[in-house]
């Protein structure tokens, strides 16, 4: 990836979209609310952290039911599961920098009432300013996944048989040996969690295809 600078005055859209993270400018119109179809009632992610931060105008968040009005240069988190709106409140249009960790479909989680979680809605890629990928055969998409998803699985048991050996070795008298235990562990888990982002990846772009228009 090229090192890009994005502008909040003009690059209104999905910046960067990754199993990571998905991070984006967005702007809100006075008075409207964004985030769901009235207060009270927003949506919440399965996974993933929100993170917002106020570039222009007056926002009212409301996150499980508490309300704050952020202005330019203030922050505030909506945490996994916890439902949230946003309202412009101001005199001007609101921008508005956001970012979900991690980035893995459905994504968003919308709610008939405060109890009752509504049914699951997978997007298309475009929801996120990614073209339609139409041209990778279906069969090729449901190959990736599986092969991901066993992949996962090898490294998941390698790092499980690594700490089963090593995690002992951390509450004896050995400091050195202890530290390079620590050491051996990481070197074992670090691939398990890139290959969890791998299945994370070919998982969006399987489900996209499904919520796709052509399928």
């Amino acid at each position: 990836m090229s090192f890009e600078v994005y502008d909040y005055r003009k690059d209104i859209r999905n910046l960067l979209v990754t199993p990571q993270i998905r991070a984006r400018f967005i702007r809100i119109e006075v008075g409207d609310l964004s985030g769901g179809n009235q207060k009270g009632l927003g949506h919440s992610h399965d996974l993933g952290h929100e993170i917002f931060l106020v570039l222009q105008g007056k926002a009212e968040f409301e996150i499980e039911g508490e309300i704050q009005v952020l202005e330019p240069g203030q922050m505030c988190v909506a945490l996994a599961d916890q439902t949230h709106t946003v309202r412009n409140v101001g005199d001007d249009p609101v921008i508005i920098y956001l970012s979900v960790t991690p980035h893995i479909q459905p994504t968003h989680t919308g709610w008939v009432d405060k109890d009752t979680k509504a049914p699951v809605h997978f997007s298309s890629s475009t929801a996120w300013d990614i073209p339609n990928d139409r041209t990778t055969p279906l069969e090729e998409l449901i190959k990736n996944q599986k092969q991901a998803a066993e992949t996962l699985m090898a490294v998941v048991e390698s790092a499980y048989q690594v700490q089963c050996k090593q995690l002992p070795l951390l509450t004896g008298n050995d400091k050195e040996a202890a530290l390079e235990a620590r050491d051996a562990i990481w070197n074992s888990i670090y691939p398990m969690f890139q290959q969890m982002y791998e299945l994370a990846d070919s998982w969006n772009s399987l489900t996209y295809r499904t919520a796709d228009t052509s399928f």
